[in-house]
């Protein structure tokens, strides 16, 4: 389909499947002609179309465990296909200066946009922001003079923050963006209808997309619009996501409840919750049958990268093209992971989508987080961790300063950070 962007037209390429949450029924997708029922979660205010189309909504879709279901196309814009001009005239307020403020900030304002960062005044990164150049106030002061505030704040924080700061300063008509759907989707935060309320989330942490930027280069996104009151939501979205470098490598489409849905999915059953335990439990395997802990390390935690990498480049099926036939048949027939694993994943996406693992998260975070905290100081001593600094310390590409002073100031070795931004 054709959509109308900043200045005339702009082309979503691929196919955009339609909405499947605004009614009761079932929804017909003309392209294959499968049909899809309505997903459980409480409906929400549709976001507007563009140009007449209505709004593309996978999440549903995807929902369903239907064997051998043909996998939908998305929509996905590159830089062609947005505007900056959007951005004549307009302030952009950037709330947080961590690993993605910081780069939001200086992509931004490099890309030519007027920029202000909200900070706390105690807070350190004030500091950090104002010797690169960028203006800096705090942030009910920044959130007032801005068109559009991007709120990059940690998910338990954005709230209060909101509350405090944001929506007694906001400008009338003045747009929300996200780089994370939890907040919206959840309903911590509810913004009145004639805020336009869109996300630009960069699928790589913020050093990544600063790095990338510098390069020339970008990191993809995926982007959504929860609420469009004046029809100009999505080219503002689109221009954001050019001015972030993004629309270098694509922005793919998607709505607040399929990114924050399968977002937290793969951060906790495979990502983080998969990889991370993986490694931990197959070097603990190892060194209690009484194998050198150098020796393991090596075997289950280090090649790890080299396989991502290869993966990255070409796929699954590259990186088991790159091993041993050996290698490949004990992973067809001697995996750990089994359909139990899928039935234990199905059970913690239930959790995210009906929102209990949001409350469980929140209810402690509001409590001090002394479960979190308690969590991160255990984690940050798995045995594995023995012998990795000193093995790690053999590989030059790791002897390297750190990249940035964000990651200087906050990464000490464990996992909590020593500053919050």
């Amino acid at each position: 389909p054709v959509h109308a962007g900043a200045k005339g037209k702009s082309a979503g390429h691929n196919v955009d499947m339609g909405d499947v949450r605004g009614s009761g029924r079932t929804r017909t997708i003309p392209q294959k002609g499968m049909t899809f029922p309505r997903g459980h979660n409480p409906p929400r205010r549709k976001p507007s179309a563009i140009n007449g189309l209505p709004d593309a909504s996978c999440a549903r879709q995807h929902r369903q465990d239907i064997k051998g279901a043909p996998i939908m196309a998305a929509t996905i814009w590159y830089e062609k296909d947005a505007d900056l001009s959007v951005f004549d005239g307009k302030k952009v307020a950037i709330l947080g200066y961590g690993s993605q403020g910081h780069a939001h900030a200086l992509n931004l304002r490099d890309s030519g946009v007027d920029v202000v960062v909200g900070l706390r005044p105690t807070s350190k990164s004030v500091e950090f922001a104002k010797e690169q150049g960028l203006e800096v106030k705090p942030v009910g002061e920044a959130v007032a003079e801005a068109d559009v505030v991007m709120i990059l704040l940690p998910d338990q924080y954005q709230a209060a923050v909101y509350k405090k700061d944001v929506e007694p300063n906001l400008k009338p008509g003045a747009a929300l963006a996200f780089a994370h759907g939890f907040n919206i989707h959840y309903g911590y935060i509810k913004p009145s209808e004639d805020h336009p309320v869109f996300m630009v989330a960069p699928k790589g942490p913020g050093h990544i997309v600063r790095r990338e930027y510098a390069a020339g280069r970008g990191v993809p996104v995926v982007v959504a619009v929860e609420q469009d009151p004046d029809g100009k939501t999505w080219p503002l979205c689109l221009a954001y996501a050019k001015a972030l470098g993004a629309l270098r490598a694509g922005a793919i489409k998607t709505t607040f409840t399929e990114e924050t849905e399968t977002d937290l999915f793969g951060e906790q059953d495979v990502l983080m919750g998969g990889i991370n335990h993986l490694c931990d439990l197959g070097f603990d395997v190892l060194t209690e049958a009484g194998y050198q802990p150098e020796i393991a390390y090596f075997e289950v935690f280090h090649e790890l990268k080299m396989l991502v990498d290869l993966a990255n480049e070409g796929g699954l099926n590259k990186a088991r093209w790159s091993c041993s036939d050996t290698a490949q048949y004990g992973d067809y027939t001697s995996t750990v992971i089994t359909e139990e694993t899928k039935k234990r994943m199905q059970y913690q996406l239930k959790r995210i989508q009906d929102g209990s693992f949001a409350k469980e998260f929140m209810d402690d975070q509001a409590a001090g987080a002394p479960k979190f905290k308690k969590l991160q100081e255990e984690y940050s001593h798995p045995h594995l961790e023995t012998v990795g600094p000193k093995l790690r310390a053999m590989f030059s590409w790791n002897n390297a300063e750190a990249k940035d002073k964000d990651e200087a100031e906050s990464f000490n070795g464990k996992i909590a950070r020593t500053q919050v931004q």
